[in-house]
């Protein structure tokens, strides 16, 4: 029984794991794709949690559920990508602050911040002899040799 427990610990461990990376993804960025990536591994998380909790109590349920969930997540899979094609078509950027014409009329518009370019200088790389040139060698180090 202890080996079950501790079994069950690990699953739930990594199911709210995957939820709370997709939760940070899912508020921390603008881009529809992400944030939908974000949201389906808020998803999996859960069915992961649902499939350790069924397989500790011996039930089928969460793996039914989770199988519902799948199911579910494919249907939104179809619709997410038809809409982001859709909005995309329309503004021509997946940016969410783009999109202010769907707001709500009682919402305030969304003011982005400039972030400040940093300069960066850019690296002296060596360079090379062209190709098909033979580079200039001191003749004294060519004709004296140090040992024989």
């Amino acid at each position: 029984m202890e080996n079950e427990l501790a079994l069950l610990n690990n699953y739930l461990v990594v199911g709210a794991m995957l939820f709370g990376i997709g939760v940070i993804g899912f508020v921390s960025r603008r881009n529809m794709i992400i944030i939908f990536l974000a949201a389906e591994m808020m998803l999996q998380g859960v069915s992961l949690s649902l499939v350790a909790w069924a397989r500790y109590h011996n039930d089928f349920g969460g793996q039914m559920f989770v199988v519902f969930i799948i199911t579910v997540a494919a249907c939104e899979a179809a619709l997410a990508l038809a809409l982001i094609l859709m909005l995309f078509r329309a503004s021509g950027s997946l940016d969410i602050a783009l999109w202010q014409h769907l707001r709500e009329a009682n919402q305030p518009a969304y003011v982005d911040e400039e972030i400040p370019e940093l300069e960066v200088k850019s690296p002296t790389w060596p360079r090379l002899v062209p190709a098909g040139r033979q580079p200039e060698l001191d003749r004294s180090d060519t004709e004296h040799r140090p040992s024989v």
